[in-house]
């Protein structure tokens, strides 16, 4: 059994973001050599997520407003959390959206349903942060 680890790096120039990352997953699974495995994604920051979707503008759209309305940016004080920081919003929206993501490696691929790509979301950006990826198999 081989094992293969990689950091992808992020520093959007929003608050909010959502990347496709699907590319450098894809590239981390011919870098590995692995051809049958499991593949794990996970953001890790406490405010960012990885999740699987549609590459579509109009849903990425959706789900900024969804969020939005489950959980509002302002007003701050709303927010039991903030005091240091202003970015218990950004906590939540993480935890709906999810921690990390896991894909089944076939034929050294991404072994991936119709339309389904790999996204890291940001809900507190303009700094560092980063994402893990993971594959284990033969």
């Amino acid at each position: 059994m081989k094992s293969y680890r990689k950091e992808l790096y992020f520093n959007t120039p929003t608050r909010r973001a959502y990347i496709n990352i699907t590319p450098d997953v894809e590239t981390a699974v011919r870098e590995s050599g692995i051809k049958e495995g499991i593949l794990l994604v996970n953001a890790m920051h406490i405010t960012a997520s990885v999740f699987i979707n549609d590459d579509e503008s109009g849903l990425h759209n959706d789900f900024e407003v969804w969020l939005e309305k489950l959980a509002p940016e302002k007003p701050y004080n709303q927010y039991r959390h903030n005091g240091f920081e202003d970015n218990a919003d950004a906590h939540l929206k993480r935890q709906l959206m999810g921690r990390e993501v896991t894909v089944a490696i076939t034929n050294g691929k991404l072994d991936f349903g119709p339309w389904e790509q790999i996204f890291y979301g940001e809900y507190d950006g303009k700094r560092n942060k980063r994402a893990l990826i993971k594959i284990i198999g033969e």
